[in-house]
């Protein structure tokens, strides 16, 4: 059986949740997470990291500063709620947590 799986919405953001600290769990709803996942997924399509062709074997390097000001700037641009860097910043860090978990990039 594969270590790999399919990135699973409903999974990312409970895997997410639990990275959070408590106070941070209580202020955030499940929309919000699943947003900012939308906003890390347009940074990951406009990087090309779902540009390969799956043959490879390399592994793909992400520059989470890179990727945390991505989602810093374009986060709340769709009026969903303002996000505060720290919780920007642990919502990036725990869904690349999930997507090793996942072996997503592998």
């Amino acid at each position: 059986m594969s270590d790999e799986r399919i990135y699973d919405d409903d999974d990312a953001v409970k895997f997410i949740r639990n990275y959070l600290p408590q106070e941070m769990k209580e202020n955030l709803s499940d929309d919000d997470i699943l947003y900012i996942i939308d906003v890390i997924y347009d940074f990951y399509g406009a990087n090309g990291f779902f540009d390969g062709d799956g043959d490879d074997d390399s592994v793909v390097e992400i520059d989470e500063e890179l990727l945390i000001q991505y989602v810093e700037k374009n986060a709340g641009k769709d009026g969903i709620r303002h996000f505060e860097p720290d919780e920007i910043t642990l919502i990036v860090q725990g869904e690349l947590e999930y997507c090793d978990s996942i072996h997503l990039f592998e």
